[in-house]
């Protein structure tokens, strides 16, 4: 978010997708805290921004140390461009769901929760998990509300009162008001606080039964003759980074009271108040077990009740029974009202001192891109244009993929889709694409003379497929597939396209072989007439283990299959076999550090080592080549060494991983006609090996990949591929050789 502006955009609406439903919005709530900061911060300059959050501009400095100032620019440029969604909170209508999800149907009204997802926007798609049954007792309107309650929720449930007990909420805000009424009605006692007069008056008006502004000179002795011993627990739902309403929460409580931060406050409190009270402190984080776990929330996977009994869905649950039991009011937050249209002027009017404002969807507008979409029909194509429309707009594809075609003056950007909408909008507001499109639109555009395929590891080999079968010629990041089946799922099309006379095109994103550096070291082999011997270490660095990645072929289909592609072009000839050893089961890092062995039908050896169990403060990628009395030295592709007979060329340039030269290329032998960069079937051999990489891991046994093979999935055993010859060695062998 570069200026804080807030705007309504017409983008397509997204498709349902595995374990998630389609939700046609009715009602969505702007809170005026978390959403508003959000907005205000983005109106703030960079070096006010930088001050608040240093871990980021940290960030910011390693990744210039490793990659250089101009990546660094416009690795911020193009998240600065990028569109925020807004929104979290959320109520409507399921209008389809994924063929995986029973628990839903089509007309079924739920509320939906969670950053990204339930968006202010006429349709979202939910992750099972964060979407809920609305009661028949509660308007649509109401439910809304439901992932706010869910935080109130469960900041109570950590503060851990009973019935009877004295509960200080201190920020008497819109959380602050719904934990007042639940905190009552567990039969609490609550006492509320606030800077405000208003808001003391309100929360009085919500059901708090002592309400007292927090510069009263008499708050705490009022709190204390209230309660008779002091609060049993204080709910922070302030927002400042102050430390005065822990300190204030300290000096009110009882003796080992208790205190829960729900709100962005400042934690610091000093010494002498929480020891000579013995005092517990406690976050609540956001709304309960689950958030920011994408094994429950994006992959469905939900907790044992009997161990895990209130989950963020479950609280959005138990919140939607208190309204419909009415043990809660909503209908005063209901009041300020907007239709998505007039979205900024909602925003505009929380800073009134407004809880929240509800955006209504029943008049929104229903613009497609149908009208953009002729617009880019009419235009005539120009002599050697190739319009590309492209499927994915993430961080690599804005930050490499997108700059680079947009240079280039052979290149019309036609149409791009992603599975949300919002990104694909930024992309055609930076990129100026012709149009935006739903990802299914994209692939069947007539407009579209070849396609980029940009997502997910995962999705890769459909898409290609399917481009493959309307005839067009496709790029796609690596790797081509993530498993057996995948591939022989291209190859079939590939070779049937072959059959009817076509002459399909397929192209992988291995650009480390078109780098400068890379070219230099062909050269200076070119000549060869022994086997090479490379030697190549990744410092890849550390991927949480709930990555996406890891759930789509994992890093050595994804990422490793980089440096077999880089090999495999420098020495020229296919690969044999492959050896694999790593670390000992139950290492943390185990399946990234890697001991990688290839040979090839020259008699060529590659060894290469991929790692993660390293330091960043060293450059990532190091090479070495040894053939006929010759070195060649490749340092992160910035610094070159040539050695022969006895001397050595240095040559130093910015950082050239071989992109550009990849794209123009790729884009040149569409635009004549030509094959693809680099052949098919040495696309497949490449992504083959990383199966049979996965394979050796697993058996620790040699493979023998013999020419036109088709790897074996990891769990296949040696009698069930008979196309691949597996021979026994310990890692004592691999190590030695």
């Amino acid at each position: 978010m570069r200026s804080g502006v807030v705007s309504v955009y017409d983008v397509p609406p997204p498709a349902v997708q595995r374990g998630r439903l389609l939700v046609r919005t009715a009602a969505s709530l702007i809170s005026a805290g978390t959403e508003k900061t959000a907005v205000d911060s983005g109106k703030k300059s960079l070096a006010a921004r930088a001050k608040e959050r240093p871990d980021l501009v940290k960030q910011v400095f390693e990744y210039a140390r490793q990659n250089g100032l101009r990546a660094a620019y416009d690795k911020v440029r193009s998240k600065l461009d990028t569109l925020t969604t807004l929104g979290y909170s959320s109520a409507g209508e399921v209008i389809a769901v994924a063929d995986d999800v029973h628990e839903f149907r089509p007309g079924d009204r739920v509320a939906c929760g969670g950053g990204t997802y339930a968006n202010h926007a006429e349709v979202n798609f939910v992750p099972r998990n964060l979407a809920v049954h609305i009661p028949s007792q509660v308007s649509t309107l109401a439910a809304s509300l439901t992932t706010i309650g869910a935080i109130a929720l469960q900041g109570f449930r950590q503060a851990e009162v009973r019935i009877g007990e004295t509960v200080a909420v201190i920020g008497a805000g819109l959380v602050g008001v719904l934990t007042i009424q639940i905190a009552r009605a567990a039969g609490c006692r609550v006492v509320a606080v606030d800077l405000s007069p208003e808001r003391v008056g309100r929360a009085r008006r919500f059901g708090a039964h002592l309400a007292l502004v927090a510069t009263d000179p008499a708050l705490e002795s009022g709190i204390k003759d209230f309660s008779r011993y002091g609060a049993d627990a204080a709910i922070l739902t302030a927002a400042t980074p102050s430390t005065e309403p822990v300190e204030m929460a300290a000096s009110i409580l009882r003796d080992r009271g208790r205190i829960i931060v729900v709100g962005d406050v400042g934690i610091g409190a000093s010494r002498s108040n929480m020891y000579s009270k013995e005092l517990s402190l406690a976050l609540s984080r956001s709304y309960g077990p689950g958030r920011y776990d994408p094994q429950y929330e994006e992959r469905g996977m939900d907790y044992p009740i009997g161990y895990v009994r209130w989950t963020e869905r479950r609280n959005m649950e138990a919140f939607l029974d208190l309204l419909a039991t009415e043990q809660i009011n909503v209908a005063p937050l209901l009041e300020c009202r907007h239709s998505i249209n007039q979205g900024a002027r909602a925003y505009a009017d929380l800073k009134d001192g407004l809880y929240t404002a509800i955006l209504e969807y029943s008049g929104a507008s229903t613009t497609s891109e149908t009208s953009a979409s002729a617009i880019a029909a009419a235009r005539p194509r120009l002599d050697n244009e190739v319009r590309v429309g492209c499927i994915g707009a993430g961080s690599f594809a804005i930050s490499f993929i997108f700059p680079i075609l947009q240079a280039n003056q052979t290149v019309r950007l036609q149409s791009v889709g992603s599975v949300s909408g919002a990104s694909a909008a930024s992309a055609r507001r930076s990129f100026k694409f012709e149009s935006v499109k739903q990802p299914h639109e994209v692939l069947n555009d007539p407009n579209n003379d070849a396609l980029f395929i940009l997502t997910r590891h995962d999705s890769h080999a459909s898409l290609v497929a399917q481009a493959l079968h309307l005839g067009k010629p496709v790029f796609v990041e690596k790797p081509l597939a993530t498993d057996h089946e995948q591939v022989a799922q291209v190859q079939e099309i590939y070779a049937a396209e072959t059959l009817a006379g076509r002459a399909p095109f397929v192209m992988v994103g291995f650009n480390r072989r078109f780098a400068p550096f890379t070219e230099k070291i062909r050269l200076f082999f070119d000549d060869r007439r022994e086997p090479m011997l490379i030697h190549a270490r990744v410092n890849a660095g550390y991927v949480p283990s709930d990555h996406w990645i890891h759930g789509a072929g994992g890093r050595i289909v994804g990422e490793f299959c980089h440096f077999v592609d880089w090999a495999r072009s420098i020495v020229g000839t296919p690969i044999q076999s492959v050896a694999a050893t790593g670390l000992p089961d139950g290492m943390q890092y185990r399946s990234d550090n890697v001991a990688v062995m290839l040979n090839f039908a020259d008699g060529s050896v590659a060894n290469l080592l991929y790692l993660a169990n390293g330091d960043r403060s060293i450059p990532k990628e190091f090479f070495e080549v040894f053939c006929q009395g010759r070195i060649a030295r490749l340092d992160d592709f910035r610094t070159l060494e040539l050695a022969r007979d006895g001397k050595v060329q240095r040559f130093k340039s910015v950082q050239d991983k071989g992109h550009r030269r990849e794209l123009e290329l790729t884009i040149e032998a569409i635009r004549s006609g030509k094959p693809s960069p680099i052949p098919f079937d040495e696309l497949v051999e490449v992504t083959e090996t990383t199966f049979l990489v996965q394979h050796a891991l697993a058996t620790g046994q040699v493979i023998e990949r013999t020419h036109g093979a088709s790897a074996a999935p990891p769990c296949a055993s040696p009698a069930e591929t008979p196309d691949v010859e597996v021979r026994a060695a310990s890692s004592g062998t691999l190590a030695g050789a």
